[in-house]
């Protein structure tokens, strides 16, 4: 009897007892998951591939997106008369540093005034042997100025931009030209004779440094530079764009005055002034002229040369 007891008891323990309520946590689950998504964006539905195709073939036929243009380095100016020069002509910067307990004179104090004017520019105090770490030991007097990376344009946007505004592009690029001041004096140029940039090589090429800035007077904070991490090819793309590349050079085929393409979309491209245009940039040109010199000059520095060429071609245009 006690063992048909026993199984009797677990027969009963096995049925289902009470079971305690959920507290109204499962009453999302029964909620509704609002109207049936359409098709076309229902997963696994064939039309849902469709539409999944469609936009891939229009996303290949979108223009791949621009890319940005290079940056330059950070740079440091330094020594009073130089940040001095630098703050009144207008060059970027972002902190000027001042030695702890400097002798001001009137230099150190025109130097903060136009930076305190600028309103953009961190004034920080530093101990001397900090600015000289920073300096390499040069002579600073005391000022440092920084000035941030330059934000290099790309070539195609100079052409793009002049398109845009209904205008024939009017560029010049410059060939092995070394001296900052040349390229700040061909961006002034560029500026004053309604051209459209500036295009400069990657390597063994001046760039846009505060000396740079300096010469070019302030017109660099509106003229576009560009730097082209290969001449030679961004030549030929602006030929593929309906540019013609007319390269300077002391022993041109022609003569500046014979030239036709100044009026239309044009590259003057200036070599440097000891050894002209290099090899391959010469062999791309459409058209290599030459500037006459009823003086007897060899030759003209590049800012020089791109200024009377530009002059030519803003007269013809005008």
């Amino acid at each position: 009897m006690a063992g048909n007891s026993q199984r009797r008891n677990r027969r009963t323990s096995n049925k289902k007892g009470a079971q305690m309520g959920s507290g109204g946590q499962r009453r999302k689950g029964l909620e509704g998951k609002g109207p049936t998504p359409p098709a076309s964006a229902r997963k696994g539905h064939v039309k849902n591939r469709i539409a999944n195709a469609k936009a891939k073939q229009v996303a290949a036929r979108r223009p791949a997106p621009r890319r940005g243009g290079a940056k330059g380095t950070a740079e440091l100016v330094v020594g009073r008369n130089p940040v001095f020069e630098a703050l009144r002509d207008g060059v970027p910067a972002t902190t000027l540093y001042v030695q702890q307990f400097i002798d001001s004179d009137e230099r150190v104090r025109e130097a903060l005034q136009l930076a305190t004017q600028r309103g953009d520019i961190n004034l920080m105090e530093a101990p001397r042997p900090e600015l000289d770490r920073m300096t390499n030991g040069l002579n600073h007097q005391g000022l440092v100025l920084q000035v941030p990376p330059y934000d290099y344009a790309h070539p195609e946007d100079l052409a793009a931009a002049a398109f845009d505004d209904g205008e024939e592009p009017l560029i010049v690029a410059l060939d092995g030209v070394t001296d900052p001041r040349n390229l700040g004096a061909v961006v002034r140029s560029v500026c004053a004779f309604g051209g459209h940039g500036v295009v400069v090589p990657e390597r063994r090429a001046a760039g846009m440094t505060a000396g740079a800035w300096k010469t070019s007077a302030g017109t660099a904070a509106r003229t576009p530079v560009a730097r082209a991490t290969n001449l030679t090819r961004t030549l030929e793309q602006y030929q593929k764009a309906g540019l013609m590349v007319v390269g300077l050079a002391a022993d041109g085929e022609m003569e500046l005055q014979d030239v036709e393409a100044l009026d239309g979309p044009v590259v003057i491209v200036v070599g440097s002034e000891g050894k002209g245009l290099s090899r391959l940039v010469g062999e791309t040109c459409d058209v290599r002229v030459r500037i006459p010199m009823p003086g007897g000059a060899e030759s003209l520095n590049a800012g020089v040369a791109a200024g009377v060429v530009l002059w030519e071609a803003a007269r013809r245009r005008g």
